[in-house]
């Protein structure tokens, strides 16, 4: 499958809410921690996604996507660098969804490459993130030389209810 990295501005975002719905829903259903609760609300996933598109245009986070080979979205990456005055030099790392129909071909990794490339254009030197512990994101962080803070057991709460632990990472160039 070819794939397809690309950040979207405020405007592209908000056009393409359905698709980012999408992945999140699909990616909930599945079973990841990201914040949302079984089952998802009507229309909960469409005002998450217009709220990150108005993020987006604020200048307060930057939107990565992966598209398949048909131009479609299939996963998501935000870099959030609206962040205290005490704290220029760093951003966040939010919301690495991944559709499970463009699972295990290398997405989450190129969506986190263009981050990091991202990040180091705007002069970040310190990347925060958090991920269910032991999670496949969690591999992928590891294997690109993420450095583990530590744990937090029963951070959240998965989407069908019981708690999960969250690990802390964080890179620093």
């Amino acid at each position: 499958m070819s794939v397809v990295i690309r950040e979207l501005d405020g405007a592209q975002a908000l056009a393409r809410v359905a698709e980012l719905a999408d992945v999140l829903r699909d990616c909930v259903e599945g079973g990841a921690s990201v914040g949302f609760m079984l089952p998802l609300a009507e229309g909960r996933p469409e005002a998450f996604w217009r709220k990150v598109a108005a993020g987006v245009a604020a200048g307060e986070r930057h939107l990565f996507v992966a598209e398949d080979e048909t131009g479609r979205i299939g996963g998501t990456l935000s870099l959030v660098t609206d962040m205290p005055d005490n704290q220029p030099h760093r951003a966040d790392v939010s919301k690495m969804l991944v559709h499970r129909r463009m699972r295990r071909q290398g997405v989450a990794e190129r969506l986190l490459l263009a981050l990091e490339e991202r990040a180091r254009e705007l002069g970040k030197t310190t990347l925060v993130l958090d991920t269910v512990t032991g999670s496949d994101a969690s591999r992928v962080y590891e294997r690109l030389g993420w450095q583990k803070a530590g744990d937090i057991p029963n951070y959240a709460l998965t989407p069908d209810g019981p708690p999960c632990s969250t690990t802390y990472y964080f890179r620093a160039f």
